[in-house]
């Protein structure tokens, strides 16, 4: 079934959106936001694989289990999530334009309600006789009993249509938070990063703020993944996570920039103290033995990590705000790991 041809966006996605409630409530599945984006590409119809396996999951009459719903989503949708978000702000379009129509037809029915008094006004000052008073009257009742009747009608529609756009804002507003979320370790992913540092540059450009760069990677993290696992190698990812986050404050800014790689932006800190909080973390990392499992406890030794710390220049965009930070990880390596490296230092022309 594809539904994506001959129909514009708006109406495609309404079309999309009768479709799909109603038959996930049919398979008894959720309707959550991830389970939605699921169902609305498969409406669509452009998503061939996404297509081909329901229509297998279907024809094979298996149960749409969380475990299933999960998998489909995963791997189906999660890297299309921009593409979803639109999708939903489009059937919200579609809701408030239904509801400024119905505004704009109410409006008219006052308006020839009004039209009709000012009639019935000038026949009354025209020596009516009283069949002429009675077909007033029965007009004017008439023209009261369509507004009450609109008004009512019009009190339901709005509070059905308020229930709507109520339960797309919350699939907006989760759907926004996951495809900034980093889903391992919670934090912030690339994605809000690249619209933070955005923010910082701006500070910086029309209000002098000053802004610093961390970039942390965990030292022979494939060595250790190849050793105990990927599953353990997720614990430490999400455990290396937390330390950074708990060990930044305030307004600072901690994201998984890929792999094993972190950044955290502080804003309002110069290169100096940006220096000190980077090798903070690094020794309250590095000083911690790690051990996995509650009653067999799998000793893990030191985790530890490299950073690499730039300050924000004049004329910087993101991509050379982030390289010159990458550039001090680098020399951090280099340098025997598990140590702080600040960028390399400008020298000005005498």
């Amino acid at each position: 079934m594809d539904m994506a041809q001959h129909l514009s966006e708006t109406e495609l996605s309404a079309k999309i959106l009768r479709h799909a409630v109603p038959k996930m409530s049919e398979l008894s599945i959720p309707v959550t936001p991830d389970n939605y984006a699921v169902w609305y590409e498969y409406y669509k119809g452009i998503n061939l694989d996404l297509k081909r396996a329901i229509d297998g999951l279907l024809e094979n009459k298996v149960e749409f289990t969380p475990e299933i719903c999960n998998s489909l989503y995963k791997n189906y949708i999660q890297m299309h999530y921009p593409d979803i978000i639109e999708s939903v702000q489009i059937e919200t379009q579609v809701l408030i334009n239904s509801l400024i129509s119905k505004i704009a037809s109410m409006s008219k029915g006052t308006s020839r309600f009004s039209a009709s008094l000012s009639e019935f006004d000038t026949a009354l000052k025209n020596n009516a006789d009283p069949a002429l008073l009675q077909r007033l009257v029965d007009g004017v009742t008439s023209e009261l009993d369509e507004i009450i009747h609109a008004n009512s009608q019009m009190d339901k529609s709005l509070s059905n249509m308020n229930q709507e756009v109520e339960s797309l804002r919350n699939e907006m507003l989760e759907l926004k938070s996951e495809v900034l979320t980093d889903q391992l370790t919670s934090l912030n992913n690339r994605r809000a990063f690249d619209q933070e540092v955005i923010s910082h540059i701006d500070s910086f450009n029309h209000d002098n703020f000053e802004s610093s760069l961390l970039v942390v990677d965990i030292d022979y993290f494939k060595k250790f993944n190849d050793t105990h696992g990927h599953l353990i190698g997720d614990k430490v990812l999400a455990y290396v996570a937390q330390a950074l986050k708990n060990g930044v404050k305030g307004d600072d800014f901690v994201a998984r920039y890929g792999g094993e790689e972190f950044v955290i932006l502080l804003p309002n800190t110069n290169h100096q103290d940006a220096h000190k909080v980077a090798e903070n973390l690094r020794r309250k990392i590095a000083n911690r033995n790690l051990t996995i499992g509650k009653e067999k406890k799998l000793p893990l030794g030191n985790i530890t990590v490299s950073v690499g710390v730039a300050s924000l220049r004049p004329h910087d965009d993101k991509d050379s705000y982030f390289i010159r930070a990458d550039e001090a990880l680098y020399r951090a390596k280099a340098s025997g790991r598990n140590c702080v490296m600040g960028e390399a230092v400008v020298e000005t022309p005498i």
